[in-house]
């Protein structure tokens, strides 16, 4: 039984309809229990880690995806035999929601385009700008190529500028879920999988088993949506949100406003919400002062950690030449790790998702400049000032911290900065692990290739930046000008 702290965590993939479905859970269990949704988590890898580890409860998935991306099995499996093997790790899936949302390639609509796919081997010129997720996945484009011996290489593009792309010529062949709602906004073929590779990916819920008895007056409201949400319903629904752009809060209260459950209006357990609006008032919306403390918080918490890592390092490197090159090395080759390669690999070390990990990625990145610019300032330190103050019998704790470190600390002090400044760009990628921050935003406007929303993200985060640059230079002049008395003085 869930105590009256505890919360019931609802989480979602990084593409319009998992925000959606994620969005209906959320509400039809709010009358229940306290739930908070953990938004666009990113792919299938990341989503499952965060339900591994207890940091969500519950997410919508695909039959697909788990018999053939989560569970590895080379051929289709029964649904009972998945349950037994998803029992072992202490997961279930359960409430089929009533549509079956496939994958398929789309070409734009043009009298000489193919009308299968079988008949792309024959089209060795035609660019294919699929999905990150589609590439890497068992069921993806690997699979695909060998049953259909499709020649093309394929180039990585995110689902949410895909349409863009292909409207633009870009890009001819792009990968699509069949409940895509610009399929018909931009008149697109899709090609018929006439040798049946895709399986169906009917809409199920994958959740802890634990969640079920923690929370069962909102499980047993969750179980009312079974059957309930229809194709038609579910193309609507990413239609209102990717053409309309309406909020996905008030897409998910439309839908259950019309669409009542177990004889109640759905109505009571909507929040308000409004569509969403310009530019302005995307930025300026209610999540700005949450969003900003958690940027904010990421990036203090960040370069502080990296300051209390980072200028001992520094110091080290400074002082024995034989360290220094592995040292910088060190920090440099971490520096080069990709953001969401480090945050994928980060969660199941930690074995769990948000605020920790998006730290530890924040702290990595921002060891480099820290530690470079207080080896450099520390030798930069003049020879005769240190002989001298070894004359005068100075300790070398002393000399470090009364002579050295006064002498180096505007170099120190730059390379903070820089540390600072490239956190607060950095710390956008924390959203795609539930972190929070301006990143949301991003995220989100990803998914819906909304430009407004992008920049609603982006406009902030430069903002904080430009003001984290402008503290830093007054910091540095006032040690400059403090520096400078302190040397003219008698």
């Amino acid at each position: 039984m869930a105590t009256a702290a505890d919360t019931l965590h609802v989480g979602s993939k990084r593409f319009t309809e998992s925000y959606i479905l994620g969005e209906v859970l959320t509400q039809v269990a709010a009358p229940h229990a306290q739930v908070e949704h953990l938004q666009g988590l990113g792919n299938t890898a990341i989503v499952l880690a965060a339900l591994q580890a207890g940091r969500i409860d519950v997410y919508p998935e695909y039959l697909g995806t788990i018999d053939l991306e989560i569970l590895k099995h080379d051929k289709p499996a029964t649904l009972e035999q998945m349950r037994e093997e998803l029992a072992l790790m202490g997961l279930g899936v359960a409430v089929p929601l009533g549509f079956n949302n496939s994958y398929a390639l789309a070409m734009r609509g043009d009298a000489d385009a193919p009308h299968k796919l079988s008949e792309l081997a024959a089209r060795g010129q035609l660019r294919f700008g699929l999905s990150h997720e589609f590439i890497g996945r068992a069921d993806g484009w690997q699979g695909l190529a060998a049953r259909y011996g499709l020649p093309q290489r394929p180039q990585g593009l995110d689902h949410g500028l895909a349409y863009e792309a292909l409207k633009g010529r870009q890009v001819d062949v792009i990968d699509i879920y069949s409940t895509d709602a610009r399929i018909g906004q931009y008149r697109l073929r899709v090609l018929e999988d006439d040798r049946a590779y895709f399986p169906r990916y009917d809409a199920v819920l994958l959740y802890r088993l634990d969640a079920a008895q923690r929370f069962p007056a909102a499980w047993k409201a969750i179980q009312a949506l079974e059957g309930r949400i229809s194709e038609a319903d579910m193309i609507a629904m990413n239609a209102a949100a990717e053409i309309e752009r309406k909020s996905f809060t008030r897409v998910a209260g439309d839908w259950l406003a019309a669409h009542p459950l177990a004889g109640k209006q759905a109505a009571a357990a909507q929040r308000p919400a409004a569509a969403r609006d310009g530019l302005l008032a995307q930025v300026f919306d209610h999540n700005l002062g949450r969003l900003t403390r958690q940027h904010l918080t990421l990036v203090l918490l960040a370069v502080a950690v990296a300051c209390l890592i980072g200028v001992p390092l520094g110091m080290l490197a400074a002082f024995m030449p034989r360290l220094r090159q592995v040292v910088l090395g060190l920090t440099g080759v971490l520096q080069t790790i990709p953001s969401l390669a480090l945050l994928a690999l980060l969660i199941p070390l930690l074995g769990m998702i948000g605020t920790v990990p998006a730290l530890v990625a924040l702290v990595v990145y921002a060891l480099l400049p820290i530690v470079r610019n207080t080896c450099t300032g520390m030798l930069q330190v003049p020879e005769g000032l240190k002989l001298a103050a070894k004359a005068l019998g100075l300790r070398p704790m002393q000399r470090l911290v009364h002579i050295e470190l006064p002498l180096a600390l505007p170099v120190i002090l730059a390379g903070v900065k820089t540390a600072a400044v490239m956190s607060v760009g950095t710390a956008t990628i924390a959203a795609f692990i539930g972190a929070g921050g301006f990143g949301e935003r991003i995220t989100i406007g990803l998914a819906l290739n909304d430009n407004d929303m992008l920049l609603a993200g982006a406009i902030p985060a430069a903002v904080l930046a430009l003001l984290t640059q402008g503290l830093f230079e007054l910091l540095e002049r006032a040690v400059t000008n403090r520096h400078q008395l302190s040397v003219k003085s008698p």
